[in-house]
């Protein structure tokens, strides 16, 4: 901003001046000439961003002169110092104008323009009609309010009826209503702290105890049924879905993790798939870490038959039925579709539980290396660094014990090569 001194101007100056340039009044402002006597005349205040240091200007309208109207001095002083009481607020001029400018526009007029703008990047089929059910019935009591006077208050009577009986869908429509006023901010329509943040609401609403959903999963005795029935109809499909069932089972990983696997994750060398972190984020993970997955040779066979010579590092491993160039994934409930045709009473996610069954009542792996292959969290930070490379070894030993049991082998009980369940051998690959 300008130097300290003000009221360099006088009225009449300022009326009466016709030098091209900058004429400063000190503290910001400035009468701004362009053009000779008939010039362009205003008031611009120029000042700082906060924080970047970058200079900007705002503009306070035109300035009176001898044969045209405009602000006098005077009124343009007052302008500044309003400008000057917003910086010393930490806000900025600039961006308070641009949001009273959009201050009549409706909570609801702007959500429905922002849902149109990102549905072309919605994967889930039901995502855009849970996105309009949400800003549409359940913010019906803010779609009226303008974007600026929208409150924690308001966030919060939408949110308390469901809180503690839906409280899925409760947090759902906080997110979203949190999305639609951080667009409306970086539009300048609104400004200030998101009432909709879920650090400002936490404090505010009871710890609502979450249901767990019971994925139905078929006993882990009949896994190697399942899985010959799913070669059998991979051999007259031209689709990887069956294999990609097969793997899911074989690994007991999430079926979002192998759906979006890609080429270049896999290292045949190591037998090892390192699952990157943004696809491994949960609610107790929210950041996410990258998650390895010990390949056993069933898995590693499987790879090798689905991925195409020379593909691509960033290529899907488990195309889609339409994707020869395996550049989309299978269809998101393609997978379960392919386990209920066989076994109606099964989910993807019931796959994981099949194996935890297994791993908890026929062998004795530790309880903690079943969770680490599930992608559980086990102990604190220290703990779980100390033993990343030692639950490495004992996981890949779990997962060709796991391995031979679904292939119908063996049911290995130890860490050691004793057996006992013993298994006929139904057929390798």
């Amino acid at each position: 901003m300008a130097g300290r001194q003000l009221h360099k101007l006088s009225a009449r100056k300022a009326e009466t001046a016709t030098e091209i340039g900058r004429h400063s009044d000190g503290g910001g402002l400035y009468l701004t000439i362009e053009t000779g006597d008939h010039a362009r005349r205003a008031w611009i205040f120029m000042y700082r961003e906060r924080g970047t240091g970058r200079r900007k200007e705002l503009g306070l309208g035109s300035a009176k002169g001898p044969k045209r109207s405009g602000l006098t001095l005077a009124e343009a002083r007052t302008k500044a110092a309003d400008a000057r009481k917003l910086l010393a607020q930490g806000r900025d001029p600039k961006k308070e104008r641009e949001v009273e400018r959009g201050s009549a526009e409706t909570f609801g007029a702007f959500a429905d323009a922002y849902l149109k703008s990102i549905l072309p990047g919605f994967k889930a089929r039901t995502a855009a009609a849970d996105w309009k059910r949400d800003l549409e019935v359940r913010c019906k009591p803010i779609r009226p309010k303008r974007l600026g006077d929208v409150t924690t208050n308001h966030i919060l009577a939408i949110l308390s009826p469901l809180w503690m009986t839906i409280n899925r869908t409760a947090r759902e429509t906080r997110s979203r209503i949190e999305r639609v006023l951080d667009a409306a901010e970086s539009k300048g329509l609104r400004s200030g702290k998101n009432p909709a943040m879920w650090k400002t609401l936490k404090p505010l609403l009871p710890k609502a105890k979450r249901s767990k959903r019971h994925q139905m999963a078929a006993p882990y005795k009949d896994i190697p049924g399942i899985v010959r029935m799913l070669r059998a109809k991979q051999e007259g499909a031209d689709t990887t879905v069956n294999q990609a069932a097969e793997f899911i089972i074989l690994t007991a990983v999430r079926t979002s993790e192998a759906r979006y696997m890609r080429v270049g994750e896999v290292d045949f060398s190591e037998r090892l798939w390192t699952v990157p972190a943004e696809r491994m984020k949960t609610e107790d993970d929210p950041e996410g870490t990258d998650f390895e997955v010990p390949l056993s040779d069933s898995a590693i066979a499987i790879l090798k038959t689905v991925i195409p010579t020379g593909a691509k590092p960033d290529a899907y491993v488990f195309a889609g039925q339409w994707s020869k160039d395996h550049a989309k994934s299978l269809g998101q409930n393609a997978v379960l579709h392919a386990l209920k045709a066989i076994y109606p009473a099964m989910t993807t996610h019931g796959c994981r539980s099949s194996f935890r069954d297994w791993a908890g009542d026929e062998t004795q792996f530790e309880r903690d290396i079943a969770e680490m292959a599930l992608a559980h969290k086990v102990g604190d930070e220290v703990e779980q660094a100390y033993r990343r490379g030692t639950a490495l070894k004992k996981r890949r030993k779990l997962m060709e014990t796991w391995a031979r049991y679904v292939e119908g082998v063996s049911n290995v009980a130890t860490e050691g090569d004793a057996e006992v369940v013993g298994l006929p051998a139904l057929g390798g690959r």
